[in-house]
């Protein structure tokens, strides 16, 4: 321990922010994209869709049973082939490691964002829907004013529960030589021979975010389970 020098961790502190703030944003675009997805998904299945409803269960079900670094894998090599061979007479159309990053993890949370909704919504009582019915308001409206805010607000916990995973997820863009908050300290510890001091420095960072992350969780469980009490 006596020969760890943590100078190089701040001399490059600008490089691994830069990693950071990709991780963030592959975090927020994930978190945006996977609630708008998972949401439809699970409308269509609490609203009993034809071919919908069918559709967005198979899509959970086959999602959730795969790892999500395969899901990459995947979608980097595959869905290029796919591509060209529909559109650029068999050449590969390469889609590149941020698009794949950004849409894979869209794709992927969406699974996991809908069946927290999907229970959230089955939590509803039935006089909700009966007084929206009484006022008129249509399936749209009942969802969009009445319904979904309720189902955001109980699920809220388990949303940002999620969010959390999908944060610390976000380190397997690694695989696809992309600088993320890993990928930076990655090339600086192999680059200066470093490693301990770089992976500790980001096992910190984690810490610390993921950390205050879990707190606000717990606060917001607590105010959940208050409310349901009055």
């Amino acid at each position: 321990m006596s020969e760890l020098d943590f100078s190089i961790v701040y001399e490059n502190l600008p490089y691994l922010w830069q990693g950071l703030r990709f991780s963030l944003l592959l975090t927020a675009v994930g978190f945006a994209a996977g609630m708008a997805l998972g949401t439809g998904l699970a409308l269509l299945q609490h609203l009993e869709v034809p071919f919908g409803a069918t559709f967005a269960r198979g899509y959970v079900a086959l999602i959730r049973s795969i790892p999500l670094i395969l899901v990459l894998f995947w979608f980097f090599f595959l869905v290029p082939l796919m591509l060209g061979a529909l559109f650029n007479g068999g050449r590969p159309m390469p889609i590149g490691g941020v698009w794949t990053a950004f849409i894979t993890f869209s794709l992927f949370e969406a699974a996991y964002y809908s069946e927290i909704i999907r229970v959230g919504l089955r939590s509803v009582s039935k006089g909700q829907y009966e007084a929206a019915r009484a006022l008129s308001l249509s399936t749209l409206k009942t969802y969009r004013l009445i319904i979904l805010p309720q189902v955001v607000r109980v699920a809220s916990p388990i949303i940002l529960s999620q969010t959390i995973i999908l944060f610390q997820d976000t380190s397997l863009v690694y695989v696809l030589s992309l600088t993320d908050l890993v990928g930076a300290a990655s090339k600086v510890a192999q680059l200066n021979g470093r490693l301990v001091e770089m992976y500790l420095a980001v096992a910190v960072i984690y810490l610390v975010i993921c950390g205050a992350a879990s707190q606000l969780v717990t606060i917001l469980r607590r105010r959940t389970q208050l409310n349901a009490g009055r």
